[in-house]
């Protein structure tokens, strides 16, 4: 059962907080030991990977599929909609909540950044507190890779981040944003959506063709 404390209510509450003050029984060591049991599971055993994930995360799909490596901070801060993918080598440092939503796909090496620290030097090492915000990904997202989010960003449903890119800021929904800092520069829409369900029933047409 996690024990509340004040440094832990103030983690999750987006405030300053003193990661060494934080409770043993809520400490992030428990997600880190789940993760590297995934990681050390062969890659054939998809079920058990799948069962791990499940595990480690704070809710989950039923359908769902994280490649090893993953890493996480706590993992029990994110949740996951249905049929989410991430791709290998992961990174969701959840010292807040990450949460994501259906058809969600992340590419390799994508970082999922909640944490953060004071601008403030004597703040930030003498004191040694810091902070984190929530992060919020919406349906049908998909990051590419490498992509970061960092802390307090919302991404909009149907948009698309561009591999390499840094996003600072929200972006709206059926969008395609690139860059550092992520910046927009398309809205999806109808143009989008005939293109691609063209090519797919040109992709079904030759799929029949080849099996006569």
């Amino acid at each position: 059962m996690v024990v509340m404390d004040f440094e832990y209510q103030q983690m999750l509450a987006g405030e300053l907080y003193l990661a060494a003050g934080i409770a043993p029984e809520n400490k992030s060591v428990h997600g880190k030991k789940i993760a590297q049991k995934i990681n050390q599971t062969p890659i054939e055993d998809r079920q058990k990977i799948i069962a791990l994930t499940k595990e480690m995360f704070g809710k989950t799909g039923q359908d769902l599929f994280v490649t090893p490596p993953v890493y996480v901070d706590y993992g029990r801060h994110v949740s996951v909609g249905e049929h989410f993918y991430a791709n290998m080598d992961c990174i969701f440092l959840d010292v807040n909540r990450i949460m994501i939503g259906d058809n969600v796909m992340l590419g390799p090496r994508v970082g999922l950044y909640t944490a953060g620290h004071p601008l403030d030097s004597d703040v930030r090492n003498i004191d040694q507190l810091e902070f984190g915000l929530p992060i919020v990904i919406e349906d049908n997202v998909w990051l590419g890779g490498n992509v970061v989010v960092l802390p307090g960003v919302t991404i909009g449903k149907n948009t698309v981040i561009g591999s390499g890119s840094v996003v600072t800021k929200d972006i709206p929904a059926d969008s395609i944003a690139v860059g550092n800092p992520a910046k927009v520069i398309k809205k999806l829409g109808a143009k989008e959506k005939e293109y691609w369900e063209d090519k797919k029933a040109k992709y079904l047409a030759a799929k029949k063709a080849s099996q006569r």
